[in-house]
């Protein structure tokens, strides 16, 4: 996925409207995370669109820097829970405690109650306590005791897996990772921005003092707010929808996929778009707009066939080839 045009000089004044807002948040991000682009730009995009993101990448390579300094950057509320094989439902939703002063059970918030909550690891807890994130994602509730409690708004799961460790993990069923809007994978850092991440540390860099490293707000949920509203009117010819849907029903046509993306996956993929013709600057989707986004927004709702598979086919080289043969439309 291209970023998104670089920032203006943050020594000159910033321009008004949440757009120049969120576009700066590349800039301050950058003060602590050094590259990984690609994954700033699809966390704004999830913001933008109420979605969930899935982050894949190898241990080290600043998934939960990155959550945190996304946080501090917007003004929102982060919190971290590392998901084990013993951690219960309730560990993460909150439960009722009953309180022996006033003979009376009152509820006890977990840390879902939150703008961004890092899921860290999430494959590594059981299916039970995973489960526990359905509700929140979906209906941005918490219900305990049959009583529904909201959770805020912006509310973002961001969820990370290692791709290559599975020892000892609970793969994510269908029905959840089709709750992730995005999947990005977080690679490591080329030559340049690893000697830029070991001079920065040997300079005194603190990945836990965020203030020091300058990182200071540049937008918040009013901006968001606002940016949401923005994406809402951004408009779409029927021949881009129909563009999505061939692609979205290639996926369930092709010989090396044993499921292919749902109508669920087709409405995610046209609501990524949309919000990426806004951050380019656009008020309509253009086919370039749905080709950006239609690896991180499909690659976890399709399946590999296991004969694909053995032969080294992946998810994102089935939806590379869909992206060179379904016609685009003029």
């Amino acid at each position: 996925m291209t970023a998104p045009t670089e920032p203006t000089d943050p020594t000159q004044p910033p321009a008004a409207g949440p757009h120049a807002a969120l576009e700066a948040l590349r800039g301050e991000i950058g003060k602590a995370v050094v590259g990984q682009d690609a994954a700033v730009t699809g966390l704004v995009v999830a913001l933008l669109c109420r979605g969930h993101v899935l982050l894949e990448g190898v241990p080290g390579v600043a998934k939960t820097l990155l959550i945190r300094t996304l946080a501090a950057a917007l003004e929102l509320e982060t919190k971290r829970v590392q998901f084990t094989p013993d951690l219960m439902p309730s560990d993460v939703t909150g439960s009722l405690v009953y309180d022996a002063r006033t003979a009376e059970f009152s509820f006890q918030a977990g840390p879902v109650f939150t703008n961004l909550l890092l899921a860290d690891e999430i494959n590594r807890t059981p299916p039970k306590t995973q489960a526990s994130l359905l509700e929140a994602m979906e209906e941005r509730q918490v219900t305990v005791d049959g009583l529904p409690r909201r959770l805020p708004d912006p509310f973002l799961v961001a969820a990370t897996q290692n791709p290559i460790e599975y020892e000892g993990t609970y793969p994510l069923p269908e029905a959840q990772l089709d709750r992730f809007l995005l999947k990005l994978n977080l690679p490591l850092p080329s030559r340049d921005q690893e000697i830029d991440v070991l001079t920065r540390h040997a300079a005194g860099f603190d990945p836990r003092d965020l203030a020091a490293a300058g990182v200071r707000p540049v937008a918040g949920p009013a901006d968001l707010a606002a940016a949401r509203a923005e994406v809402a009117k951004v408009s779409v010819t029927a021949d881009v929808t129909g563009y999505v849907v061939d692609l979205c029903r290639a996926t369930r046509e092709s010989p090396s996929l044993s499921l292919g993306a749902s109508p669920r996956g087709a409405t995610a993929l046209l609501t990524t778009s949309r919000a990426w013709a806004w951050l380019s600057g656009r008020g309509y989707v253009i086919p370039d707009d749905v080709k950006a986004l239609a690896l991180p927004t499909l690659r976890h709702r399709v399946r590999l066939r296991p004969e694909a598979e053995m032969e080294g086919v992946t998810a994102d080289s089935v939806i590379t080839g869909l992206l060179a043969r379904v016609a685009v439309p003029r």
